[in-house]
């Protein structure tokens, strides 16, 4: 596996970030709700811990394909990635949800976390770009 640019690593950690975040707020409303025991935890662990891995992946994919300079081979290798993740998401929540110590929401929940995270981080990115060049604007 290549090294990982630090581009890679610091949208991973981010995406971490608010999965953690959002893990820790389904634990929350779990406990709330009454619903909550080990196997919700284990679940949410499971999956959360999933998409991380499956972001970083990704990220490691793009790179790679960037790298391959060949819009042929980038698309070849995009698309492999594409379909080991697929794969690797399949197999660990049938395993997530097939045995018994993983609640199957907790399980699942947790799938739609990456893309909420990408969301949110694209906002607090944007407002503080936002910020900024009105902070330059007032200067001038």
């Amino acid at each position: 596996m290549p090294k990982a640019e630090k581009i890679v690593l610091e949208e991973t950690r981010n995406i971490a970030g608010w999965t953690i975040v959002f893990s820790v707020i389904m634990q929350i409303i779990f406990i709330f709700c009454g619903f909550w025991n080990y196997k919700v935890f284990l679940g949410n662990v499971l999956s959360s811990s999933l998409m991380i891995f499956n972001f970083y992946l990704m990220g490691i994919s793009v790179q790679k394909a960037v790298a391959s300079g060949d819009e042929k081979e980038a698309r070849k290798i995009m698309k492999l990635s594409h379909s080991l993740r697929t794969f690797l998401i399949f197999v660990v929540v049938v395993i997530g949800v097939v045995l018994p110590f993983f609640s199957t929401a907790a399980t699942i929940i947790p799938l739609f976390f990456t893309r909420i995270a990408v969301t949110a981080n694209s906002i607090v990115k944007n407002k503080k770009k936002a910020k900024e060049v009105s902070s330059q604007n007032e200067s001038q």
